[in-house]
């Protein structure tokens, strides 16, 4: 495990809770004094500040990088180097470009790679898209992902020069992967409007950003994400399509409400802002946020010797909607989403779903009305004129 930070902490308690046969078994940190703690308290026989020798660790076959945005190429290319697979947590990079690097390496060298995007293994995301795959909801038309909070844990996440920039390869590159598997991950991701700025804090980043993701097939993906949202972690996604829509609250809303007068010290939830009043605990937040799944997903297809859901090309990609995020944010206009690897579909297939009514009328609306008769919105389809149709219901005897 690279890194003793909030994410590594979920990381360890995930993996050596959910299989029951996974350990870690060396942990790294730049900081010794974290890594000696860290490894203490979750029952890990060796620690390291130094990167090679944590990575080099005889007993691993997986190293994890759960270190800051900056680091993480580094590490990886260490971690192909040594021939071991490689789990890396989100955003693959700081680029599009640098996440291409990674990428190439990783397959040149033949190791095992996924991409730790926990939230498309949320319980409730998973069997959405099993709904999704099984035509619940037709053709997917238009996904909203939602990630919003007072701000990021450590440091580092408010450096620029470190993270890569701010809400956007923050969270967007939650949401816009969240997107993609609605939508579909062999659909060309095209073009991208986006709207970015530091509204509150005073950092030289977006703290506040607001995106929308065109797909060769019409259907946009769009994304809200926020370092000043007040009252704790807001996680919602939204799936339209032409059969069906799809919504889902992960984190604020879950179902799980209590009051306190504040008489004692107690963790809430990640990112909650208070431990008074009415509060929103959550029952089980690494189940709650994919974790558990998630490593199930990737250790299972190691065993077996297959992809993940998630793999460092879904992270390359991702990388590259953020690029054309911030060309989109400084341009005020649409930008291409620039791909230099692409292994989905070439052709657009962007075709309208239209229903017919009859030979001569393409139905637009269908109704009930309040005394139970059946209206019917219709188009011509020589002439192109809009009208209306009333249906009396037949009196059954």
């Amino acid at each position: 495990m690279l890194g003793t930070g909030l994410i590594g902490m979920f990381y360890t308690m995930s993996i050596h809770g959910q299989r029951s046969r996974d350990r870690v078994v060396n942990v790294y940190s730049r900081n010794p004094q974290r890594a000696e703690e860290f490894a203490g308290k979750w029952g890990i026989g060796s620690w390291s500040t130094e990167l090679d020798e944590a990575i080099n660790h005889p007993e691993s076959d997986v190293v994890i990088v759960a270190l800051p945005n900056f680091l993480h190429k580094e590490a990886i290319l260490k971690a192909v180097e040594a021939g071991k697979s490689v789990l890396c947590t989100k955003p693959l990079a700081m680029s599009g470009q640098e996440a291409k690097e990674i990428l190439e390496a990783a397959e040149k060298a033949g190791v095992f790679h996924g991409y730790l995007e926990d939230l498309v293994y949320t319980p409730k995301t998973l069997k959405s898209l099993a709904a999704v795959k099984d035509g619940a909801l037709g053709r997917i038309l238009w996904t909203r992902s939602r990630e919003a909070h007072p701000g990021p844990h450590s440091d580092w996440f408010w450096d620029a020069e470190q993270s890569g920039g701010g809400a956007i390869i923050d969270m967007g590159c939650h949401c816009i992967e969240i997107g993609r598997n609605f939508i579909g991950k062999d659909v060309r991701p095209v073009e991208v409007m986006c709207w970015a700025d530091t509204q509150v804090k005073p950092i030289d980043a977006e703290d506040h950003a607001l995106g929308w993701v065109k797909y060769a097939n019409g259907a946009i993906g769009q994304f809200e994400v926020s370092w000043t949202f007040r009252g704790g972690m807001d996680l919602r996604d939204e799936v339209s399509g032409t059969e069906g829509t799809i919504r889902l609250d992960h984190f604020l809303r879950t179902g799980f409400e209590m009051y306190t007068s504040g008489n004692r010290d107690s963790y809430v939830a990640e990112k909650a802002e208070t431990e008074e009043g009415w509060i929103f605990p959550v029952g089980d937040e690494v189940v709650a946020l994919g974790y558990n799944d998630m490593f199930t997903d990737m250790f299972n297809a190691l065993e077996q010797g297959k992809q993940p859901m998630e793999t460092f090309y879904d992270g390359y990609v991702v990388n590259c909607i953020m690029d054309a995020c911030y060309r989109s944010a400084k341009s005020k206009k649409w930008e291409p989403v620039e791909l230099e690897i692409w292994r989905g579909k070439e052709a657009a297939d962007n075709q309208k779903a239209h229903n017919e009514f009859d030979e001569k009328h393409w139905l637009i609306k269908e109704e009930r009305l309040p005394d139970g008769r059946k209206k019917v919105i219709l188009k011509n389809k020589e002439s192109g004129k809009v009208s209306e149709k009333v249906m009396e219901v037949k009196s059954e005897k």
